[in-house]
């Protein structure tokens, strides 16, 4: 009888729009209490704000169709809304699953860019409950295929859904009265820095529309930047960033090639682990632990925010931070002045350049940026021959990728800059097959699948680079080569870090807000071969702080440029670590996020009590990690350096560069013929030999392939002896 009286409201147009309001409500909450571990808080207050915060909002759209008087139009509109609001709370339960974040427009626009552009659709992280998400889109079908509801004919006029607007646009701004109390200058302010306010006190349509808003006045700011805005960005710098190189490091790696190997997703806490006694990345454990010609970094940690990997590498390349939303390389890349590593190296020194990646340019927007970046060339998904045996769903796997790199890296001119992004090591942590697992090797049996897929992906990435070096040295390059060796984020988070805690040794039950801060920590190496006074060092630093270390090392002055970090090597170093959530980490206290009440101890991870002494210098040091997100921010978003070039700096000009199979073929056999005898190439190192048979693998099918190309090509090769199996 219940159920009858239920169903015959379904024939009434408020009726439907009530259900849509109530299943929008219920799954809107399932994903803030079961998901979005971010929006909970100790303050009772913000729970009930939670509990009513989709309501006003989702009401006032639904029942803008009550102004609809055509049946037809009437049923089509609210389905439209309950679609989309189901998009939207779905759509961020997938997101915040992968990337602990709430969808943006820069991430909606951007991620649109990527579909069916190398991304891997089996990779998103569905789960079989998640059906209850589209349950009530369901039932209504159902009910209406089966003629149990009927369209209702009867339009209750204006006046009525004036009414039912206003009534719910009450709610809704109460609802905005009580956020704004309990988080004053809820959207004028802290929805710039942190999305989690918006979201856990307006709910995510607002926060997506409150976005939008900023993304809009983002661009309109571009528009009307000066260089007087560049003025104030210089000055900082100037007065609160640059640091002189320490002369005992400067121009160690001078005229050395550099090479880049970005570890995907790879953590700190994997080095020196074992899992069931073995070490889960030995080689680059070898290279860590006091190796002589290594120095090392403990206290190294990512900040790159929404736009992950595509941050790592703009820290890198230009020591300017991600943007707070969103992936810098596919919102500004196309059009962004970049005064970048490639580019500085070629002027300065004449290096040349090459980016080796296993996946499509498109992907993150790379082909544009790197031709932004002076790159001057870009070895992508559509040099290497695929097969089911050689890839994984983000491209070749890192074996493949350094060996099908050779033929080419042999025929750039040295000194060459170039960086390898490697991609088996990527969330699901799939696509070994079981030859390639090392038999040796047995990961961990933690209950959770991607905790123990992400040791043996971790495991196959240091064999693989182990291999790669085997090939450095035998080739003669690595002598000649400064290798750099860096994570880019972190590989695990949400629900998988208490069977991770598990599995490396810790307490899940005391894993919190610190232990996950400290989780932010990559691997950082520089390898300089040769010298002898390697060490591992505790100092705290970041990605924001390579690449005016590294051009410290190479010689190459950074007094007259603008970049936001620190040379690890340099003195009076301000002694923290900024994280784009406007977190941060300093040698006595961790602030896991600018949202944070709690603060901890750096050593033990305890809570902390601040006395007023210490409260001081916790604001001072959050001012100061604003200051310098605020800067990086408005030298990005206003592309404000169009506006400065450096003395000996000649801005790119990106059409010179292009990234095609044909044309780069062309480009690198004309360069080795023109240069002849002046060719500084590996290639012509060896006479013209290739060196692709000296790269041994233990991997009985890529071993195969290159005999293959071997014997295929009419090249000559360095003669060699080859491992009895």
């Amino acid at each position: 009888m219940v159920v009858k009286k239920k169903i015959q409201l379904l024939h009434t147009r408020i009726g439907i729009i009530g259900f849509s309001v109530g299943f929008i409500w219920l799954k809107t909450l399932l994903a803030y209490f079961t998901e979005f571990q971010h929006l909970h808080s100790e303050n009772v207050a913000d729970y009930l704000i939670m509990l009513i915060n989709p309501i006003g909002f989702t009401a006032f759209f639904l029942c803008l169709t009550l102004l609809i008087k055509r049946k037809e139009l009437f049923y089509l509109g609210v389905l439209m809304i309950n679609l989309i609001g189901s998009l939207l709370v779905y759509g961020n339960v997938l997101y915040f699953r992968e990337f602990q974040d709430f969808l943006s427009v820069n991430t909606i626009t951007g991620g649109a860019g990527m579909m069916g552009h190398g991304f891997d659709y089996s990779s998103i992280p569905i789960h079989p409950l998640d059906l209850i998400y589209w349950l009530d889109l369901i039932i209504i079908g159902l009910l209406f295929a089966t003629k149990k509801i009927k369209m209702d004919e009867h339009f209750q006029g204006f006046p009525f859904a004036f009414k039912a607007l206003t009534f719910s646009f009450m709610i809704f701004s109460l609802n905005f009265w009580a956020g704004d109390a309990t988080e004053h200058r809820l959207v004028s302010r802290q929805a710039q820095y942190d999305d989690t306010y918006v979201v856990r006190y307006l709910g995510l349509g607002p926060w997506l529309l409150t976005n939008g808003w900023y993304t809009h006045v983002a661009n309109q700011t571009r528009a009307l930047a000066s260089k007087s805005d560049f003025t104030k960005v210089q000055e900082y710098i100037k007065k609160e960033r640059y640091l002189s190189p320490d002369v005992k490091m400067e121009g160690l790696a001078k005229n050395r090639n550099v090479i880049m190997i970005h570890l995907e997703s790879l953590q700190q806490d994997l080095i020196n682990l074992k899992i069931n006694g073995q070490e889960v990345t030995p080689f680059l454990n070898s290279l860590y632990n006091n190796n002589p010609s290594v120095y090392s970094f403990s206290n190294f940690f990512n900040q790159v925010g929404q736009g992950k990997t595509s941050d790592a590498e703009n820290m890198l390349e230009t020591s300017t931070f991600g943007l707070p939303t969103g992936s810098l390389f596919t919102q500004l890349g196309s059009t962004q002045t970049f005064q970048a590593m490639p580019a500085i190296l070629n002027q300065t020194q004449g290096y040349s350049s090459a980016v080796f990646h296993g996946n499509v340019g498109s992907f993150y927007n790379r082909t544009n940026v790197y031709r932004n970046m002076g790159y001057q060339n870009f070895f992508a998904q559509n040099f290497w021959s695929e097969n089911d045996q050689n890839k994984t769903a983000w491209g070749i796997k890192d074996n493949y990728l350094f060996a099908d790199s050779i033929p080419y890296l042999e025929q750039l001119q040295q000194p060459f800059y170039v960086k390898y992004l490697t991609v088996t090591n990527h969330l699901p942590y799939t696509g070994l097959l079981p030859e390639e697992e090392d038999p040796n090797f047995t990961t961990s049996h933690s209950g959770d699948a991607e905790v123990d897929n992400y040791f043996l992906t971790a495991h196959y990435l240091d064999q693989s680079v182990k291999t790669f070096f085997d090939y450095l040295k035998a080739s003669g390059l690595y002598q000649k080569s400064v290798i750099v060796l860096y994570g880019d984020h972190y590989g695990i988070s949400g629900a998988d870090t208490k069977p991770f805690a598990s599995a490396i040794g810790e307490n899940p039950q005391n894993w919190g807000d610190a232990q996950d801060t400290m989780m932010q920590r990559v691997p950082f190496m520089i390898d300089i071969p040769g010298r002898t006074d390697g060490h591992i060092s505790d100092e705290l630093g970041g990605e924001i702080d390579v690449m005016p270390t590294l051009e410290h090392l190479l010689g190459i002055s950074t007094s007259n440029k603008i970049q936001f970090g620190q040379d690890l090597f340099s003195k009076n170093r301000q002694n923290f670590v900024a994280f784009r959530n406007r977190g941060f980490i300093t040698p006595t206290l961790i602030k896991p996020s600018a949202t944070s009440k709690v603060y901890y101890d750096t050593k033990t991870k305890a809570p902390l009590t601040l006395t007023a002494q210490e409260q001081k210098y916790a604001q001072n040091i959050q001012k100061k990690v604003n200051q310098l997100l605020d800067m990086s921010d408005t030298l990005n978003t206003e592309d404000l350096l169009r506006f400065y070039t450096p003395s000996g700096f000649t801005p790119v000009q990106p059409t010179k560069y292009t990234y095609t199979v044909s044309a780069t073929q062309k480009r690198l056999a004309q360069s080795e013929k023109t240069l002849n005898a002046r060719s500084t190439s590996l290639l012509s190192a060896h006479g013209g030999m290739t060196t692709l048979g000296l790269y041994k693998t233990e991997d009985p099918a890529l071993e195969t392939q290159i005999q293959s190309l071997l014997n295929q090509n009419d090249q000559p090769q360095i003669p060699i002896k080859r491992k009895e199996k």
